[in-house]
């Protein structure tokens, strides 16, 4: 293992013994080693984001779905030596959920807080090139295979180059400012475009070489130049803060770290544009829905377990449901209404993830698509709302079914994406 720097571990002593932390019984032995609550004392509004945020829960210790898959394609989180059930394999999952265990190539998560900590600060900013999704053989570079990894020195996008040297108190530019560690701004070619995501949300195939996730190749499909960080970290006004505390008046402007996705119910409403028509004649109510992915990449994108459909009922005026396109689900009652990605086995069966050799259909709507439902509504007496709404699911119906009381129930819940209603 790499060390740090004598000076950088001095400081790390100073800042840590004593403190109650995790890093106060030991100073670390890598700059991966480094916990957040290090960045936490100079960037405590970003901390705060990051702590809430899926890449601070994304190790199979913390985020109760992606522990579930672990669970059955690899093994215990909490063991050493655990290897990849289809291809006795070290798990690449821990590439993009754990990456500072597998750069150290190691799967008991509960060894180091770094371990558990998932895509961290350190996680990114050490990040100081990126080398492609895929190898000049071909061969798929996942996670931090797909990256120049610096084992000392931090990077940025500012432009800016610390110094680990003390500076005067009060001092401005063009005198250097004091960072603990090494840090270079140079890097905002990196930073500020895609390149800084798509080591781990460009493409993940499974042991088949089954595509499971593709997010970058429906991102270049749309021939759109906005950046991911544009949505997933745009910039963002908040207070102040001071050891927790608001300090009142004051605020700060930073990226927005949370990098919400599919897991914040604001974020997926961002994605989805609805509208509905009516035209009464006589016994039937003729609808026309129209909902749009206002995304340069498939919605939903992502895990391939992801998914969205689309609930049309007609009320009275007491909110009684008079009638409603399915009995079940959509995929079962009303498939045009049940946008997903549809995995088989060799003999053209729908399967999971793991066991999929071939896509066999795929109803999510592409980067930037519109598309339009109608339906033949039953007029009943009292009829006096046609509502619609499509409705955001992290997990398939059967995977929810397996997994009942294996991850929370709130996880289960589908989230609101978009509606619309007309009333008579």
């Amino acid at each position: 293992m790499n060390k740090l720097p004598s000076f950088i571990l001095s400081t790390f002593a100073l800042l840590f013994l004593g403190t109650g932390s995790a890093w106060s019984a030991e100073t670390p032995g890598s700059i991966h080693d480094v916990a957040p609550e290090a960045c936490k004392q100079c960037h405590e509004e970003i901390y705060q984001q990051w702590k809430g945020s899926m890449h601070a829960n994304a190790s199979a210790l913390k985020d109760p779905i992606h522990g579930a898959f672990y669970r059955n394609v690899a093994g215990d989180p909490t063991a050493e030596g655990v290897v990849l059930k289809a291809n006795k394999k070290y798990p690449v999952c821990l590439k993009c959920h754990a990456p500072a265990a597998a750069l150290d190539k190691k799967t008991k998560l509960d060894a180091k807080p770094a371990y558990s900590d998932g895509v961290s600060c350190v996680s990114c900013h050490s990040f100081s090139a990126f080398k492609g999704s895929e190898s000049k053989e071909g061969k798929p570079l996942l996670g931090i295979d797909a990256y120049e990894i610096d084992r000392n020195s931090l990077h940025g996008p500012s432009g800016i180059t610390y110094t680990t040297e003390r500076v005067p108190e009060g001092s401005k530019w063009p005198t250097p400012v004091n960072h603990t560690v090494p840090l270079q701004g140079n890097k905002a070619a990196l930073f500020k475009s895609n390149d800084i995501c798509m080591g781990c949300h460009e493409k993940r195939s499974n042991a088949h070489g089954t595509p499971l996730c593709s997010t970058g190749k429906e991102y270049r499909d749309s021939k759109n130049t906005v950046a991911c960080q544009s949505c997933h970290m745009a910039n963002v006004t908040v207070p102040k803060l001071k050891d927790g505390k608001i300090l009142e008046g004051q605020t700060v402007t930073v990226a927005d770290h949370s990098t919400a996705g599919g897991h914040d119910g604001k974020m997926v409403t961002r994605g989805l544009a609805m509208t509905l028509d009516t035209d009464q004649a006589g016994d039937t109510i003729k609808a026309k829905l129209t909902v749009r992915n206002r995304l340069p990449h498939s919605f939903p994108t992502g895990a391939p377990f992801r998914n969205f459909f689309i609930k049309v009922a007609a009320y009275d005026k007491d909110g009684k449901e008079l009638w409603k396109n399915f009995k079940v689900h959509p995929i079962k009652d009303d498939p045009k209404a049940a946008f997903w990605l549809t995995l088989g086995d060799p003999a053209g069966k729908p399967t999971a993830p793991p066991k999929a050799t071939q896509i066999l259909a795929d109803s999510r709507l592409q980067p930037n698509e519109t598309r339009s439902l109608e339906y033949d509504i039953p007029n009943a007496p009292g009829t006096a709302i046609i509502r619609a709404e499509a409705l955001y699911d992290l997990l398939l119906p059967p995977l929810k079914k397996n997994l009942k009381g294996k991850i929370p129930d709130e996880l289960m819940k589908p989230k609101l994406a978009a509606s619309a209603e007309v009333r008579f």
